[in-house]
């Protein structure tokens, strides 16, 4: 009884500690997993059209490629919560990360829409998967009070990753192909896999309850700060509460269900818009007339935006709240997607208008997106946090599952005034989702109340 009285609450030590450069620099390599992440799941939107002229096929084969491989990350996202919860969060992400790139290489060799359909199916379970438990990490390597910001920063890297994919699609496409894009896009997340074996530890909320693994714990603890003493032992303040054995079921217990239906409904109706813009913006904006390094330049632009807007994003909401921060961007980005569906979008338009009405959007729709991640990570504690991220990512999967057929229909039919009108509607519901989540994260000035 003296020793479990005299044991270290992990949690509780890191909330109180400073963030320490070690602390940072943990963020930034799951955050570069991220970035590989973000090259992989835009690669396939950039080449599209290239494909299309390669093999002679219309847009429209392409949608059950984007749609089924948004079906793997759904299943992903669902399944490598559960094992992040289970086994650990970097063995989840690091197999992720291995998954995605070894069939993103594979991916290379395909000649025809049915095989690359299913190795974008296969692909997108690593691609789906790596998210939520790079945001678990992220959110328990650091304090609480820094935690949202540190967890926007690791998601953020979804639309980093694709600037540089657009970026190297102007530059690179051109040169060597797009089966030698997708090549060098799977072997580099593999190579930087086997690195962070070794340089990434396990996540110490997650060490905690594994005793065996208590030397782990005790190193990633010193090397952030703390002084422990020899023969320290650490307490886990769940266990022995029914979360602490929680099963699906728990997400809908009273105490989260009304939480966890919101950020389904957001997670769906954010990603369907974001993913609609990551998997057909190059090819519409090549359907309306633009040439293809305009056409990219579209997508790094919706990108980039994104970057700024979710960056911006993280810190306004460590200040003032989630709530505040989230809705305000989600209206910007209703407004818009709005006047990007009322305007010319042609090589006759104002090129400069466009770009500028894409990035804005970009911006306050990515950096809805991000901080997601980061509001989910709050909502839910240590014991079902990766399952609850996952989950509420594998459901917001359906909508990105939907863009394959909901995008090519809006392009063919009725072009950027539907297609942008379907990213306006999206955001709407997505506003009244976010509106519903009880527990936003707090502004600053109330943490730890």
């Amino acid at each position: 009884m003296q020793q479990q009285e005299n044991a270290v609450d992990v949690g509780s030590l890191i909330d109180a500690g400073t963030w320490t450069g070690y602390q940072r620099w943990l963020v930034l390599l799951v955050a570069m997993t991220i970035v590989f992440d973000g090259i992989d799941n835009q690669l396939l939107g950039i080449v599209i059209p290239t494909v299309m002229a390669e093999w002679d096929v219309p847009r429209s084969a392409f949608a059950p490629v984007v749609s089924f491989g948004y079906g793997g990350m759904m299943v992903g996202g669902l399944v490598a919560g559960f094992v992040g919860d289970r086994i650990g969060r970097r063995a989840a992400l690091l197999g992720s990360m291995a998954v995605f790139g070894v069939l993103t290489v594979v991916a290379a060799f395909v000649h025809s829409t049915e095989s690359l359909t299913v190795l974008r199916f296969l692909a997108g379970i690593g691609l789906g998967g790596a998210m939520p438990n790079a945001a678990a990490l992220a959110a328990e390597y650091v304090p609480a009070r820094v935690r949202p910001i540190a967890v926007t920063a690791t998601i953020v890297c979804v639309p980093l990753g694709g600037t540089l994919a657009g970026l190297l699609g102007i530059q690179v496409l051109p040169a060597i192909g797009w089966r030698a894009l997708f090549i060098i896009g799977g072997i580099v997340p593999l190579v930087a896999a086997v690195a962070l074996r070794f340089l990434l530890p396990e996540s110490p909320q997650f060490l905690v309850r594994r005793r065996d693994r208590w030397h782990e714990l005790i190193a990633v603890m010193r090397r952030m700060g703390h002084t422990l003493a020899p023969g320290t032992t650490f307490v886990d303040p769940a266990v022995g509460r029914a979360v602490s054995q929680a099963s699906f079921g728990t997400l809908f217990s009273a105490a989260f269900r009304r939480d966890t239906l919101a950020l389904w409904g957001s997670f769906f109706s954010c990603l369907l818009a974001v993913y609609l813009g990551f998997s057909w913006l190059t090819t519409l904006l090549s359907g309306a007339g633009f040439d293809p390094a305009t056409a990219n330049t579209g997508i790094t632009a919706f990108n980039l935006g994104g970057v700024v807007g979710a960056l911006l994003g993280g810190v306004v909401i460590t200040r003032l709240g989630s709530r505040l921060a989230m809705l305000t961007m989600t209206g910007v980005a209703i407004g818009g997607a709005t006047g990007l569906a009322m305007m010319e979008i042609s090589p006759a338009a104002s090129l400069f208008t466009i770009m500028a009405m894409l990035t804005l959007t970009g911006s306050m729709i990515n950096g809805v997106q991000t901080t997601m991640y980061a509001l989910a990570a709050h909502v839910y504690p240590t014991a079902i946090r990766a399952r609850g991220v996952g989950t509420a990512v594998a459901f917001g999967r359906i909508g990105a599952f939907m863009t394959g057929f909901i995008g090519s229909w809006a392009a063919d039919m009725g072009g950027t005034q539907a297609f942008f009108g379907v990213v306006a509607a999206m955001m709407v519901v997505t506003f009244v989702s976010l509106a519903l989540v009880s527990r936003h994260v707090p502004a600053t000035n109330r943490v730890g109340e």
